[in-house]
């Protein structure tokens, strides 16, 4: 239907059709486009062998499929349904009569008179009228609001042709990326890239307002696309005017100057004074006039349109390389790994998607600590699998603070089900995994107390399975009440004591934590573990004397002098006893010698002779 015939039409059905119009314009293009396809040797050449070579292919594809897309769209029908509905006719109409009544306000009779005698006369007339009618504001703002409207029309078709476009730009993006990193790396690129193409109709809703930059709410390599489309039909309205007058003119200026005889007969010497005022106006109005600005439009517009498909391309292109780059920034030692190593090329194809970000942090670990050969050394004895797809979390917060995979795997093999209490309590901070066996580190984690767990965690292993024959509570208990160093003191005795001492002193000591005082001195430890009767020495330094018992301290001399006990402890656990011994001793020592080797008799002895 052509514009004559769309006239033709009640008006009551004009604003139908011309809906329909626009949607068939909008819709079959794009439908058409989705059947055309880049060849094969297209995409091969995006395996090119350098990211600037394969940014050129990528560009390439996305023009062409672009082309395509816009290569049947109507854009003098567009302008015509534009025209329409903004009434661009009626504003014209109006700004006319008021141009030419400020001409003859402005020119003398005389002026007027000599543009019926005069073609360059009639001529400048007619570019004056032409140029205060198409130069106004009113008609400016009028052409705007038709940009505006076929930038909406422009703006849907420019996203279907966009999302036509896409897929040649992913099938070059996977022949880049396939052959070097694997079939999972360039899936995930390429969905990135796809999400940056797709834009649904809500996300990419074409606006554009007079003398500003679009709307652009898609973002990504589409929203790239329509912008520069619609900044080009925004300033539309600015640059338009001066081809519009230009184009009009040709022909107002050939009918002015051939009228000149029809006025002088159908008018009568009253109108002469108008000159070819009259002409210009009905010519201004004229159908034939306006359907020749209304193809000025829809010129300029495919034209730009037409020019700008290469850079929207090469912006395209620029944009699903953007997304590679931020892609491999992020996965860069695995990227460098799967591009040079066959063997971890396939390893990366097998790990789903969702574990590409712990094999980068697992990568990581293992190039610092163990270097490319580790990543080797791990791929053939499945360390590197079972530590990216099997490793728990708490195990890897192991590896991160103690930036050893090694010790996280060890950890994990040790402790089980209990990796995240010996992340929560800090074991693995003052412990080797090497150290326990899964039983002892079951009972460690059963005290269930953070400070008595941290503290038996850095006793040696012979220790803790020493300590660990006390009942659950009173272990808890003794390792809140010693300190690191206390417990290994109480350690020390009871690795050299046999069982029933060792027993002894450990029921003693948690019941009564004071009572490793007794036993804290270097000596005493070595006089008890070389005591004959370790339990005799033992009960002998835990009991608690309550003052001086002669009773008591006789029968421990009893035990020295039977050889039971190291005479060191008898010192040390009656030294007040013993120093009121030695002291009488030395007395009666003195009175002796005072009795036998008395200085009178030595005096007696000496006068005699």
């Amino acid at each position: 239907m052509n514009a004559g015939e769309l006239l033709s039409v009640p008006r009551t059905f004009r604003s139908v059709i011309s809906c329909l119009l626009a949607v068939s314009l909008t819709v079959t293009p794009a439908l058409n486009a989705s059947a055309q396809s880049v060849t094969h040797a297209d995409i091969e050449a995006c395996k090119a062998q350098d990211e600037e070579n394969f940014r050129k292919a990528v560009a390439e594809v996305t023009t062409f499929s672009l082309q395509k897309s816009l290569e049947n769209v109507d854009y003098k029908a567009l302008v015509d349904d534009e025209w329409r509905k903004q009434d661009v006719g009626a504003v014209l109409d109006a700004r006319v009569d008021i141009a030419v009544k400020e001409v003859r306000e402005e020119k003398s009779w005389g002026n007027l008179l000599k543009t019926l005698a005069y073609r360059a006369e009639a001529q400048k007339l007619a570019t004056e009228i032409a140029e205060r009618v198409y130069r106004s504001d009113s008609v400016t703002k009028s052409i705007e609001g038709l940009a505006s409207g076929v930038g909406d029309q422009i703006g849907r078709r420019i996203e279907f042709a966009a999302q036509d476009a896409a897929q040649p730009a992913l099938q070059c993006l996977q022949a880049y990326l396939g052959p070097r990193y694997g079939s999972t790396v360039a899936n995930l690129v390429r969905e990135d890239a796809r999400r940056d193409f797709m834009m649904s109709s809500e996300e990419g809703s074409a606006q554009v307002t007079p003398g500003t930059v679009l709307k652009n709410t898609g973002g990504g390599a589409t929203g790239l696309a329509i912008l520069i489309v619609r900044r080009q039909l925004a300033n539309l309205a600015r640059t338009v005017g001066q081809r519009i007058v230009g184009s009009v003119l040709a022909r107002l200026v050939s009918v002015v100057a051939g009228g000149v005889g029809l006025v002088l007969i159908a008018k009568d010497i009253w109108d002469f004074r108008h000159g070819v005022l009259p002409i210009i106006e009905n010519e201004m109005k004229s159908e034939a006039t306006k359907e020749k600005v209304r193809e000025v439009l829809a010129e300029t517009i495919a034209t730009q349109i037409k020019s700008h498909i290469e850079q929207i391309g090469a912006s395209s292109a620029n944009r699903v390389v953007e997304v590679w780059r931020e892609f491999r920034s992020a996965h860069l030692k695995a990227l460098e790994l799967a591009d040079s190593n066959e063997q971890f090329r396939s390893f990366l194809d097998s790990i789903g998607p969702d574990r590409l970000g712990r094999l980068d942090e697992v990568v990581g670990l293992i190039l610092t600590n163990e270097g490319n050969s580790g990543i080797i050394k791990r791929l053939g004895d499945g360390t590197l699998n079972e530590a990216v797809t099997k490793l728990p979390e708490p195990a890897l917060q192991i590896a991160r603070t103690t930036r050893s995979l090694e010790q996280a795997l060890k950890w994990n093999a040790i402790a089980g089900v209990n990796t995240a209490a010996v992340v929560e309590y800090g074991v693995y901070r003052e412990a080797q995994p090497d150290t326990f066996t899964q039983n002892s580190l079951r009972q460690l984690l059963a005290l269930e107390d953070r400070v008595a767990i941290l503290r038996l965690a850095g006793l040696s292993p012979t220790a803790r399975t020493t300590l660990f024959d006390l009942e659950t509570n009173a272990l808890r208990g003794l390792a809140r009440s010693l300190n690191k160093d206390e417990l290994s003191q109480l350690t020390g005795y009871l690795t050299g004591l046999q069982q029933a001492p060792r027993e002894q002193v450990l029921r003693a000591v948690a019941q009564s934590p004071a009572k490793l005082k007794l036993l804290a001195k270097s000596r005493v430890r070595d006089a008890v573990l070389t005591s004959p009767d370790q339990s005799a020495a033992v009960d002998m330094m835990l009991r608690a004397d309550n003052g001086f018992s002669p009773k008591t301290t006789l029968r421990d001399v009893q035990l020295v002098l039977d050889g039971r006990v190291n005479p060191v402890l008898l010192v040390d656990k009656h030294p007040i006893a013993l120093g009121a011994a030695l002291f009488t001793v030395l007395l009666l020592l003195f009175m002796l010698r005072r009795l036998f080797y008395s200085p009178r008799k030595r005096e007696v002895t000496t006068t005699s002779s």
